[in-house]
Parts: C-alpha cells; structure tokens; sequence
C-alpha cells in the first residue's frame, strides 16, 4: 500500500449517507465568515456524482428565484456538517444534465417508494 492510499483511507469520512441521482438532499455546509464560523443549508436535486472514495464529488442543483443555481461539493470534505436525504428519487440516467434544460413542473422526478 502507497502513501497516498493511507492518507486517503485516514481522511474518508464514515457518516456519508446512502444516496443517488434524483435524490433530494439538503447538505448542511460550514461557511467561514471573518473569524465566525456557520453552518448553512443547501437544498435540491443532486444530477450528478463524479469519481470514486476520496476524490468524490456530487452536482446538487436548485432554482433561486427563478434560475437555476448548481453546486459541487466534494463528498468527504470537512466542511460538509451532514447530508440529509430528503426524498429518494426515480430516474433511469446517471446524469441528470437535461434538467438545465426544463424549468417548473417539468423538471419534478417520479419519488421512488
């Protein structure tokens, strides 16, 4: 084993929850302001996830007065406080790319039960 599959092993973090495209999640992020410290939600759509253990990362989409805004956080960042799974949606694509496309009740996903 090299170096850098120890220090990847030692920084991935064990409390990441199951979840998958189309899911809605809201990620409680940590934003340093000044010398203050605080958490802030980030709800929506997750239409993509990128690479694999440490390196990770997932696109959680979400419409802000009426336009689209996207986000990539890594996954195992520590800045990321906690991911909760809100909804767990339907959908038959690994990337979810043509929702940037429909706007309203279009871009709603089939809730799996």
């Amino acid at each position: 084993m090299n170096l850098i599959d120890v220090i990847e092993k030692e920084n991935v973090k064990d409390s990441v929850p199951e979840f998958g495209i189309g899911d809605t999640v809201k990620v409680y992020y940590k934003i340093k302001e000044g010398n203050k410290e605080r958490v802030q939600g980030y709800e929506g759509t997750v239409i993509a996830r990128k690479n694999g253990g440490i390196r990770e990362n997932f696109t959680v989409r979400r419409i802000s007065f009426g336009v689209g805004v996207e986000r990539t956080f890594p996954l195992h960042s520590p800045r990321i406080d906690r991911i909760d799974v809100l909804k767990k949606g339907k959908v038959r694509r690994a990337k979810l790319f043509y929702l940037r496309k429909l706007s309203g009740k279009a871009t709603n996903i089939k809730e799996q039960r």
